[in-house]
């Protein structure tokens, strides 16, 4: 697959947050609200979350309504919590993950997508997430362009940059 100069903007992102609070795995999930989708369209670890794939977000109401509709960051600190939320607890174990930290990435009011950031169980506090919320919001304009505008992202209707 090409890079482009948006998977240059993840990228810049996961190295930041690699930094602090700390990355193994980090996925960028463009927002799909048609269908209450999250698309991936950029990961550290392509074997295993592969570019393109979908999931629905069914599997938790707590989660939508904290990051989707309050459009406030996630945290999962443990295997435990994890199990609450995600269906791939053993995918993520497998890979020395055990918490994460979801944050919304908005344009205009409007969510356009979710950065994943997971580590190992135990790592992730309030204060990682205030450090990775900070991250996020210092490059908010373009993670913002980069969910709306990347090849691998599914169209949306209301094309919230243009």
């Amino acid at each position: 697959m090409a890079h482009t100069k948006y998977d240059a903007v993840f990228r810049r992102t996961f190295d930041a947050l690699a930094a602090d609070p700390g990355v193994v795995l980090f996925t960028a999930l463009q927002w799909i609200p048609e269908t209450s989708t999250l698309r991936r369209i950029f990961t550290s670890h392509p074997d295993e979350y592969p570019v393109g794939a979908e999931k629905t977000v069914e599997i938790s109401a707590g989660w939508l309504d904290a990051v989707i509709a309050g459009k406030k960051p996630f945290l999962a600190a443990d295997l435990n919590a994890l199990r609450e939320v995600f269906t791939d607890v053993e995918l993520i174990r497998s890979l020395g993950c055990g918490a994460v930290i979801n944050l919304p990435v908005l344009s205009h009011g409007a969510i356009v997508g979710v950065l994943a950031l997971l580590d190992a169980e135990g790592t992730y506090t309030d204060k990682s997430v205030s450090a990775a919320a900070a991250t996020v919001e210092a490059d908010s304009a373009a993670l913002a362009e980069a969910f709306v505008s990347h090849p691998n992202a599914t169209p949306r209707k209301d094309r919230a940059l243009s």
